[in-house]
């Protein structure tokens, strides 16, 4: 018998690769099965283990305070897999759930804060949840806060708890708001990059840093005024928790200094002499002191107490019957879809259409925290509210932290639009920039020519000179998108063009302010707008609140019923040839997204976008 080695090779890899298909098969029915056990476990395992009597709610905020999340699932998952960073976030609603729900739990007994890990909030968001503490605190249960350290954000919602406590080698780090920005004319001039702005709006001073050295006039007399209202505020709000007498706050800060002396250089015992904490504990002092305040757990270790994490997962919202639903916008605003975090005509459009045509649904409130973004984008937005409202079905928006410029554009077709008292909103102004680098391609002796059938042909060629011709024709349409938003921003708020036109002009207001003239209608919260919409709706007391946001896949449904996150940081990186060398990356990173988005402005042209964005976050 003849030795055929090709054949014993063929034989043998089929016989392995069989054992490794059968392997393969076997291990994913063995998940499989486990998943399914899992799944029947939560279904029929008598639901979660009841919690008993004098539990504290711990409420740990790890990452940012959000009113939505931005990216998806599928999306974080591929950055941890490829070394990416995903960043955490928490969504106001769902602290908002835990602590109202806590307030009405027999079993819960009081509420513990650890904020340490708590990154951006805007100050409305901030509101929010002292609000929320509020209501604990109303229903007879103290509130303790810890910190390590507090930043300003923090502690601002540390000042309505009963007590406040510090580590002994913390500080408050109170500074104040305002900010100094970049401007880069000067950079650009250098590298021969022209900044074309056609804009309509005094107070406009988005394009500012391309165009200018610093702050014209008219924008740094718009920012000291929304600051100062802003500051002013911020410390009525707390010094009115501590109970703390008006301009306490300001007076330590001039006095800092001296006062640092006094202390020996002590920060803890700088916040204690100065009433912003109420003791210095360690975290094991906290823990102690929890327990002779409620019970000890099972282990006799720790108190009783559930996390915020477990605690939500207890809340079952009703998946039906009659309610309110919620729409959040939040993020820059663009023409097309988007993905949760940011704004998209088309997409968010599409879910107001979706809440409109659900019969249970009987009024929507849309809560906006947006500095604005595509004008085109805004109005699908606004058209499908309005459309919305004619078919019978109430309106209400409620503003979060930022609302301005294509964020209040969206505001404009409701029955009522409710604003904090420090959200930013206005900036009704339009613009459009568009920049070119004819000077760039003469220093490295680039040509460009060509023929075209007509003047506008090639119209706008970054490489070229921006013909002047081009430029009239774009700011006609500006001042006509102006004319348009100023016109409904006019018949929103029962008033006249003209008076619109008086307090826009791209300046920017509190939601006092602008409440003191006539561009939102109450001074309020989220939960306020919920009630409201409610009431308009007629819906019965215990109605539900659904909220609309864009169909997940079944990979997304599979991976978050195990907890996973669908936060993802978005990084951006832009090569201009202005980064020096040495200079720290996290001094550059505002540099960097600012360039980036000017970079990005030559992108898309159809031949030009009409921006309503106001270049503002929340301090």
């Amino acid at each position: 018998m003849s030795f055929k080695p090709l054949s014993t090779l063929r034989r043998g890899f089929g016989m392995f690769w069989s054992a490794l298909d059968s392997t393969r098969r076997g291990v994913l029915n063995v998940l499989f099965l486990i998943i399914v056990i899992i799944l029947l476990m939560a279904i029929f395992g008598g639901g979660v283990k009841p919690m008993a009597t004098k539990t504290a709610l711990v409420l740990e905020v790890k990452g940012d305070l959000v009113e939505q999340h931005s990216g998806n699932v599928r999306d974080a998952l591929m950055a941890n897999v490829g070394g990416g960073d995903v960043r955490k976030s928490v969504q106001l609603r769902d602290v908002l759930t835990v602590l109202d729900s806590a307030a009405k739990d027999p079993q819960i007994s009081s509420v513990l804060l650890l904020l340490d890990q708590m990154d951006g909030a805007g100050l409305a968001m901030l509101n929010e949840v002292g609000l929320a503490v509020e209501r604990v605190k109303a229903a007879g249960k103290p509130v303790i806060a810890w910190g390590s350290n507090f930043d300003q954000r923090q502690y601002r919602i540390a000042s309505h708890a009963t007590q406040v406590y510090m580590h002994p080698m913390g500080s408050v780090h109170i500074e104040g708001f305002g900010r100094y920005r970049n401007y880069y004319r000067d950079a650009l001039d250098k590298v021969g990059v022209t900044v074309n702005l056609i804009k309509v709006g005094t107070y406009k001073s988005f394009a500012e840093p391309y165009i200018g050295n610093g702050p014209s006039p008219a924008a740094a007399e718009a920012d000291a005024f929304l600051y100062n209202a802003l500051w002013a505020g911020y410390t009525a709000d707390v010094e009115k928790n501590r109970k703390l007498p008006a301009g306490w706050i300001a007076q330590k800060i001039d006095a800092l200094p001296a006062l640092m002396e006094q202390a020996g250089g002590d920060t803890g015992k700088l916040a204690l002499t100065t009433k912003m904490v109420d003791g210095l504990k360690t975290r094991d002092e906290v823990r102690a002191m929890m327990i002779t305040r409620g019970a000890p757990d099972d282990d006799g270790k720790s108190f009783r107490q559930v996390g915020f994490d477990e605690y939500l997962a207890r809340l079952r919202p009703p998946m039906f019957g009659e309610g309110v639903g919620v729409i959040v916008a939040a993020g820059e605003i663009s023409d097309g879809n988007a993905p949760a975090g940011s704004i998209g005509g088309l997409s968010t459009a599409n879910l107001i259409r979706k809440a409109r045509e659900d019969k249970q649904i009987k009024a929507i409130v849309l809560r906006v925290d947006s500095p604005g973004g595509s004008a085109f984008g805004s109005e699908l937005i606004r058209r499908e509210l309005e459309l919305t409202r004619a078919a019978g079905k109430p309106v209400v928006v409620s503003m979060g932290s930022v609302a301005a410029s294509g964020g209040y554009w969206i505001s404009m077709a409701s029955d009522e639009v409710f604003a904090d008292r420090s959200t930013i909103t206005g900036s009704i102004g339009v613009f459009a920039i568009l920049p070119t680098a004819e000077k760039v391609v003469d220093k490295l002796g680039i040509h460009t020519a060509g023929t075209t059938t007509t003047w506008l042909a090639d119209a706008y060629n970054p490489m070229r000179p921006l013909d002047p011709r081009f430029t009239q024709v774009i700011q006609s349409s500006i001042n006509h998108i102006y004319s348009e938003f100023t016109t409904k921003a006019a018949a929103a708020r029962k008033t006249t063009q003209p008076k619109i036109d008086e307090v826009g002009q791209g300046r920017v207001w509190t939601g006092v302010q602008a409440k003191e003239r006539g561009l939102v209608d109450t001074i309020g919260s989220y939960t306020d707008a919920l009630k409201s919409a409610a009431r308009r709706a007629k819906l019965a007391e215990g109605y539900r609140v659904a909220y609309i946001e864009r169909d997940v896949s079944a990979f997304e449904r599979f991976v978050t019923m195990f907890g996973a996150s669908a936060a993802q940081a978005v990084n951006i990186e832009v090569k201009l040839g202005l980064m020096p060398s040495g200079v720290p990356a996290s001094a550059m990173t505002e540099v960097s997204k600012e360039l980036g988005w000017l970079s990005d402005m030559t992108n898309g042209r159809k031949p030009f976008a009409a921006v309503t964005h106001c270049m503002c976050t929340a301090p």
